[in-house]
């Protein structure tokens, strides 16, 4: 609740804001659950990578190493006898 003075009177006003939507459904797009982040390459690497796999496809190209990075080291192969 807030106060203003106007002319010597105080009046009282409420900046409360209450849920006034139309529908249950939540508009735009869902979330991807994907945090951003920012990882340094040099430009050779990503020249390289670029090359093979196309400017456009550079994020992808790179969650896809790291999942499978991941993979590789939480399920290692047991030695070789």
């Amino acid at each position: 609740m807030s106060y203003i003075q106007i002319n010597g009177v105080v009046n009282v006003f409420s900046l409360e804001m209450t849920d006034m939507a139309d529908s249950d459904e939540t508009m735009g797009r869902p979330p991807l659950g994907m945090k951003p982040t920012t990882i340094r390459l040099s430009a050779d690497t990503i020249r390289r990578i670029e090359a093979l796999v196309g400017n456009r496809r550079l994020a992808l190209f790179i969650r896809e190493a790291v999942e499978s990075e991941l993979q590789r080291r939480e399920n290692p192969e047991p030695p070789k006898a």
